[in-house]
């Protein structure tokens, strides 16, 4: 089905993909309104800056340093999980670094190691959560978080931010030991909420977690915050945006 002018007007400063923009209207009608929306844990918080204080540390090789160090993170935490080694997301994180850091020959004394990683437990929120999770809670959405950070992360995070009531369910997949993308690490929300997960709009940051929620059956809108190209996983997220303005838009949209 394709855009009218007025459907298009209403929904061209959202962010939207175009593809997204020309199936909203049809998928609206057969999903909305979504009981629910789970956020995995960095729509929400925000890690930019870890990355600054790589660049500061590290002149010249930060971006060298993120780069990598955010790829072996999450192989490290899948791993581990597969090997029947589990370690949570600050040890795989830490041991992550380590890696990166040797990798590109850098020197990551003590002092440097720990004001990364201290940057890591004490991140903050991006600039448009507040008030997007104010509209969605105004529109009677229940809101969750689902995200393989560790539980005191996610629970002092909220709390510094002042949105510690503002989610039904913090949940860190680090209950049953595993990570996202296992089914089980989505199950954890559905059974939480109580809600099939076809009434759940799921949020990833990531594109393997678009993937990953698709397939345990959820309706996804990828916050695509980094401008990342989707993963070739046989899945796509039913719409996209930059922001949680346009998840949003595209969540109370009917």
């Amino acid at each position: 089905m394709s855009l009218d002018r007025r459907q298009f007007l209403k929904f061209a400063g959202t962010g939207l993909t175009a593809s997204a923009l020309a199936t909203l209207p049809a998928l609206a009608r057969a999903r909305q309104p979504f009981k629910a929306v789970v956020f995995d844990g960095f729509p929400i918080f925000d890690p930019r800056p870890v990355f600054a204080l790589s660049e500061t540390l590290f002149p010249g090789q930060g971006q060298n340093l993120n780069n990598l160090w955010r790829v072996r993170q999450f192989e490290y935490q899948w791993l581990r999980a597969l090997g029947g080694h589990y370690a949570d997301f600050l040890d795989a994180t830490e041991g992550a670094l380590v890696f990166a850091a040797n990798s590109l020959q850098l020197e990551l004394t003590p002092d440097k190691r720990e004001k990364l990683m201290e940057a890591y437990r004490h991140l903050g929120v991006w600039p448009d959560v507040p008030a997007a999770v104010a509209k969605l809670r105004k529109a009677g959405v229940r809101l969750a978080i689902l995200s393989n950070m560790t539980q005191p992360m996610i629970d002092d995070g909220l709390r510094r931010a002042g949105l510690a009531g503002e989610f039904e369910q913090a949940i860190s997949t680090d209950r049953i030991r595993s990570y996202k993308p296992d089914p089980n690490s989505y199950r954890l929300a559905t059974d939480a909420l109580g809600l099939d997960a076809g009434a759940i709009l799921f949020a990833p940051f990531a594109g393997w977690d678009v993937a990953g929620a698709k397939w345990f059956g959820h309706p996804t809108f990828w916050v695509n915050r980094l401008k990342s190209p989707p993963e070739q996983l046989g899945a796509m997220a039913d719409a996209t945006g930059p922001d949680l303005n346009a998840l949003v838009e595209f969540a109370l949209a009917g």
